[in-house]
């Protein structure tokens, strides 16, 4: 088989596959799909594997910004996997996703992440599992107990909202040390930004995203800067619980609402759990925020069966890193027991469960390099 880019001679092709990999698609969704894919057949970011003229399997790259330790970076979020169900069970997976994550370094991402269909094939592959999105079902009612405190100013936003709301999402994050949430590309949250069906409000420092889903209300993103903005946000969702029933929304694990609501106790949490894969150590190092009084200086070997491994020196201090080769002992990691270290997963946990080996003298410098609790508050 062959592996190339999609162009836009084959999307009909690629529907047909997501059609048989997850259900019939509408005439409108269809539409929407090709303006949301054509910039990424342009940017080299859509591999399709084809046995002759058929198309057996496709992948996306989504270009996204990601946070960690509230420092952006580009990251390579690999979505649309799917293969013809004629070739499921002859390695045509495995062999897309190769192709996948080379194209990502090839691109310059240092980073990668994707929410599985199921985790076998991409663990293998490197990725491991690093954090979730969290829903929380909450009773509409609860939220009608957030009153603004002082003046707010909101506004509705669209499409052309989309460069303002990117720059809030950097000032906010960046603020908040946060660790996993994404960004679209401008062009991306130009064509969100025109759902007609969803209720967007935009303030100085933060922007809330909901919908009517039936009977309940969905949150799908709340960003605050500031208590007041916080509170500005919730208040305008909870004004909907003289006839919503109940909210469900994607929220931090530790999102401030939690502890603006008045009462607390048995609550129904989802995860939606993403895995994560570092593909250059040293870009990925030198791009990472890190905790400004963290200072660590280890040796790392990784084994990297689709990328090469190697050892590395890492030196950590004043919020930065770098990852220089070097050939000395030290902690040996899988390429997966790396990446998930990075997304502050504990040495202790890596060691039991047989991702990390080898000198145990950095890991608690190790830890405290790469303390995180990471969260998405998007699906992709």
């Amino acid at each position: 088989m062959e592996i190339r880019d999609i162009t836009p001679d084959d999307l009909d092709d690629v529907i047909d596959l997501r059609r048989r990999a997850f259900g019939p698609v509408s005439e409108s969704g269809k539409e929407k799909w090709r303006k949301s894919v054509l910039p990424a057949l342009a940017e080299r970011r859509y591999l399709g594997m084809f046995d002759g003229d058929r198309l057996a399997a496709s992948a996306r790259l989504r270009r996204f910004t990601q946070w960690w330790h509230g420092r952006p970076q580009p990251m390579a979020a690999v979505a649309g996997v799917t293969v013809a169900p004629e070739d499921r069970g002859r390695g045509v997976g495995t062999g897309i996703m190769r192709a996948v994550i080379e194209r990502a370094a090839e691109l310059g991402d240092a980073v990668s992440a994707l929410y599985p269909a199921t985790t076998a094939i991409y663990r293998k592959l490197g990725y491991e599992h690093a954090g979730a999105r969290h829903l929380i079902r909450l009773p509409a009612e609860a939220l009608r107990e957030i009153r603004p405190s002082g003046h707010v100013k909101l506004r509705r936003m669209g499409p052309g909202d989309a460069a303002e709301l990117i720059s809030v999402l950097h000032r906010v994050h960046g603020a908040t040390r946060a660790s996993g949430p994404v960004s679209y590309g401008e062009d991306t949250w130009n064509l969100w930004l025109a759902n007609e069906d969803d209720f967007l409000y935009l303030a100085d420092d933060g922007y809330a995203i909901y919908r009517w889903k039936g009977d309940d209300m969905e949150v799908e993103n709340v960003v605050a800067g500031s208590s007041g903005t916080l509170r500005a946000l919730w208040g305008l969702i909870g004004s909907a619980s003289s006839v919503a029933r109940e909210v469900v929304a994607a929220v931090a694990p530790d999102d401030p609402v939690l502890w603006m609501l008045r009462e607390r106790s048995k609550e129904r949490v989802t995860q939606v759990r993403w895995m994560f894969r570092v593909l250059d150590v040293a870009a990925a190092v030198e791009r990472r925020g890190y905790p400004a009084h963290a200072s660590c200086q280890a040796v790392v070997t990784v084994d990297d069966p689709v990328r090469g491994g190697g050892t590395w020196r890492l030196d950590i201090s004043g919020g930065t890193g770098t990852a220089t080769p070097c050939d000395e002992p030290g902690v040996t990691l899988s390429v997966n027991g790396l990446s998930a270290l990075y997304a502050g997963v504990p040495s202790s946990t890596l060691r039991l469960s047989g991702l990390m080996s080898g000198d145990d003298r950095y890991d608690e410098a190790l830890d405290a390099a790469f303390a995180a609790k990471p969260y998405m508050l998007d699906y992709f």
